[in-house]
């Protein structure tokens, strides 16, 4: 009796004991079959990725900035496509031959003292009438000659008014439309440029008519100097009247 109650409880913990062994290996393929979802885990890799993405247009952004900073970079140290150098040159060029042609009594400090020594130096009583008349012509022509060379100076200098109209708008032109800070630097250097001609050639004018004003001077003063030692000369007691015999006809 013992023996039958003895195998019934082995039967029973053996059949208890099957679907125990049995679960695991019916339990496998309904966990395959599952997808395991971390809430956390997916807002972190999202956040990783937009962090990435975000670096990524940072460093696009920077190479577009580096790349129009070098674009910049090349239209300011381009240079200006235009000049008026030889222009102005010419103009300086042609008022300089002018007054280094000036007649008679020219732009010379030495030749200017000897003049003033000789020619419109201090009149000696003992000068004879011819050379006083040949001095006072050699005045008078010095004198026409500074006005003639005044004046070929400033026909020059309104010559190149129209030169200088014609830089002037097209330097400003070359201003407006620079595309580099060298360019309009280049063009502000011009226009500078342009007004020192200008007023080189204002120079020019003013010292060709004050040498034109100070040659009449100079001949007036001699002038006046002049007359005063000829009526010096002409007032000064000479050999008077002496009475004389004097035969009118001759006696037979």
């Amino acid at each position: 009796m013992i023996v039958r109650r003895s195998r019934a409880a082995l039967l029973a913990v053996s059949i208890a004991a099957v679907p125990a062994a049995l679960s695991p290996m019916l339990a496998t393929p309904a966990a395959a079959q599952w997808i395991v979802y971390d809430p956390s885990n997916y807002a972190q890799n999202l956040l990783t990725a937009a962090r990435a993405l975000q670096q990524v247009n940072n460093q696009i952004t920077s190479l577009q900035n580096e790349a129009q900073m070098l674009v910049n970079q090349a239209r300011n140290l381009a240079s200006l496509p235009y000049s008026s150098l030889q222009q102005l040159q010419q103009s300086i060029t042609r008022t300089q031959q002018l007054l280094s042609q000036a007649q008679g009594i020219a732009f010379n400090v030495q030749q200017i003292d000897q003049a003033f020594q000789t020619t419109y130096g201090k009149v000696s009583l003992t000068a004879s009438s011819q050379q006083l008349v040949t001095d006072a012509q050699n005045r008078w022509q010095n004198s026409v000659n500074g006005l003639q060379d005044a004046m070929r100076v400033q026909a020059t200098v309104v010559g190149n008014l129209d030169t200088n109209r014609t830089q002037t708008s097209a330097l400003i032109g070359q201003s407006q439309g620079a595309t580099g800070a060298l360019q309009a630097t280049q063009a502000g250097n011009q226009l500078l440029a342009l007004q020192a001609q200008q007023l080189a050639d204002i120079t020019a004018v003013l010292a060709a008519n004050g040498r034109a004003e100070a040659l009449i001077q100079a001949e007036r003063a001699t002038a006046a100097d002049q007359g005063r030692v000829q009526r010096q000369t002409f007032l000064t007691p000479g050999v008077g009247y002496q009475p004389g015999n004097v035969q009118m006809f001759h006696g037979n």
